[in-house]
Formats: C-alpha cells, structure tokens, sequence
C-alpha cells in the first residue's frame, strides 16, 4: 500500500502537465483576440471575425470536456466470468471462454491473430472499435487517437467536435491571414505608423500562417479519414476480422461515411451539438465473408436472438436508415454468391 502515495502525486502532476498544451492554445487564441479587435480593429471584419471565433472555441470547447464513452456494462466480465478466466491457464480455454461471451455481442474484430479482442486493464471485450488509452487508462469507443492539444482522447463522442474545431480553426487562421496581409505589405513598405500594433501585426501574420499550414494538412487528413471511415488507428493497423484485415471493412460509402459522423440533419452538421449515429459500441460492418459466428440474416437469427439484451437502448431510427438501402445476405446467396453486403448487429 506504501507505494500508492507516491504514485497518486506522480499521476497528479502528470494530469497537471497534459494541461500545458491546452494553456498553450487558450494563450494564443486569447493573445489573437486581442491583436485582431483591439490593435488592427477592422471593422468591417469584425463581424464575421466573431462569427468564426465563436464557432472555433465553441468546438474547442466541447472537444476539451466532452467526456470520452466507454464500453456498456454488457461488455464487462461478471464476477463469474472473471474468475472462470482467473482458474485458466492455458489461453486457448481463455479463449473458448471469451468467445463463449462474445456470441452475445455484435463483436465482428478480432486481434491479427483471430482472439477475442479482451481489454485485461479494464476486464472487458472491447467493442468494434473500441481502444485501450494508456493515457486515460480505459477503453475508448471508437478511439481515434489521444490529443495532447485537447488533453483528451478523440473518439466517438467527440470526433464531430473535432473535426468542426479542425474546420473553425483553419478558418480562423486563414480570415486573420487574409485579412491582415495588406497591413503586413504596408510594415514591410513602411506605410504603417510607428506604433506598437507594427509588432502585433508582424507577429499576427507569421502565427497565423504557421498554423494554418498545419491545421490544413491535419484536416485534409481527418476528412480523407471520415470519407473512408477509418479511425487514425485504423488508417495506422487496419482492423482484423475473422476472414482477415480490411482496411474498409467499416465503409459504408462516401455518403453514408459522412453521415455516421455528421448525422442525418445537414442543419447541425456545423454545428458543435452531438449528432453522430449509432451508440459507439456496434458499427454497421461491409464484410466481403461472413463472419460465421455471428448471424447471417434477419430471418435467421431472429430466434437467437429473442433473448439478448444489447444493447441497452435500441439503434436510432437515423442509424437504421443507414441500412435500409443496402442488400442483405440470404442464406442461398451466402452460400453460391459472396457480394458486398452492410450488415448490422443490433
């Protein structure tokens, strides 16, 4: 027990330090808010310039302290469970175990191996999707990746915030650019005062253009990722299902890609309110085979399924749109005619 004191001050700091980049980011958009309204004061910009700064720490924001989802307690190892797996030592009947459970479960991933994919930090199988932040120290729902700039981990419940603050900013950076370039030509030609505002321009300008480079790589990147509905794990280690790795495995196309993220309403895509389809823990799956352990069609596995109780709350009526339109394997074409199909386990 003596060592828990020095690791609990060890993680204190550690949680005071991931708060340095963020401070970072408040101090120059507060600073630029300041050089842009009250040293270079165009006012006849003003007004979209405060529409996009809204907009930009809105997202911010809800990125920041959007708290990440984790797996639903029907993932979670009982008590029973556990100490079944704890009395086990040989993997292979950890596995039967696991696998045992998982028939419950609309878990389609494996590991590169083909194991159940188990979370031992968290005792849990980890959902489609789903990661084990170091960081955090628990499993994530369609994790994306940790940000150091948001002190938080990206994911299903705010990666619709991120992309907008990925969006707002490079257009925040971009405005002030545009908009600050004929007083940045007039410093350099001396057509400008001598006044303090020389160095809030000069500087303004500089930062601003830095950051839009990176930030436009860095969307470009992300709507490229949305576009092929891939996490940036995924983009990284393309995820593993029984028949193999696909990289798209979870793609939908482009449409409906984009509406997994966004929603059904276009009104409230740029808008930084939670619109995402789904739960998190299930993900309609484009399987080139079927994965022969879960069912292959509605009519078949609607016996088997009577009695299962995930998930908790059903699909939205906006994510069973998303496969209204899409084929579905019949247990005949299964067999003579294997065709991209869009399945999902509710």
């Amino acid at each position: 027990m003596a060592p828990s004191g020095p690791r609990s001050i060890k993680r204190g700091c550690q949680r005071v330090l991931y708060w340095i980049p963020v401070l970072f980011i408040a101090l120059i958009v507060a600073w630029s808010y300041y050089a842009y309204v009250l040293q270079l004061c165009i006012v006849v910009y003003l007004l979209a310039y405060h529409v996009i700064f809204v907009m930009f720490v809105w997202a911010y924001w809800k990125t920041i302290f959007t708290p990440p989802m984790n797996p639903l307690k029907e993932f979670q190892l009982s008590h029973s469970d556990k100490e079944l797996l704890e009395r086990e030592d040989r993997g292979e009947s950890q596995q039967e175990i696991l696998r045992r459970i998982a028939t419950d479960l609309p878990i389609y991933t494996r590991t590169n191996s083909g194991a159940i994919r188990f979370c031992e930090r968290c005792q849990l199988l980890k959902p489609d999707r789903c990661h084990h932040c170091s960081v955090c120290d628990k499993c994530i729902l369609k994790m994306d990746h940790h940000c150091p700039w948001v002190n938080n981990c990206v994911g299903f419940s705010n990666y619709k915030f991120f992309m907008l603050f990925l969006a707002y900013s490079l257009l925040y950076c971009l405005f002030i650019t545009a908009t600050d370039l004929q007083y940045f030509i007039k410093f350099w030609t001396r057509g400008l005062p001598d006044t303090q505002a020389k160095f809030h321009i000069l500087f303004l300008f500089f930062s601003a253009s830095m950051f839009s480079v990176s930030l436009a790589s860095l969307f470009i990147y992300h709507c490229w990722l949305v576009c092929k509905n891939r996490s940036t794990l995924e983009a990284v280690r393309a995820p593993a299902f029984r028949h193999g790795t696909d990289k798209n495995g979870f793609s939908l196309g482009f449409s409906k890609n984009l509406r997994q993220v966004f929603g059904d309403e276009v009104k409230y895509w740029p808008v930084p309110v939670f619109s995402s389809l789904g739960d998190g823990c299930s993900f309609p799956t484009c399987l080139v085979n079927l994965d022969p352990e879960q069912p292959s069609s509605p009519s078949s596995s609607s016996s088997a399924t009577e009695g299962r109780q995930f998930p908790s709350k059903p699909l939205r009526e906006s994510q069973s749109r998303l496969l209204s339109s899409a084929p579905s394997w019949s247990d005949s074409e299964g067999a003579s005619n294997p065709v991209m199909t869009i399945e999902n386990e509710a």
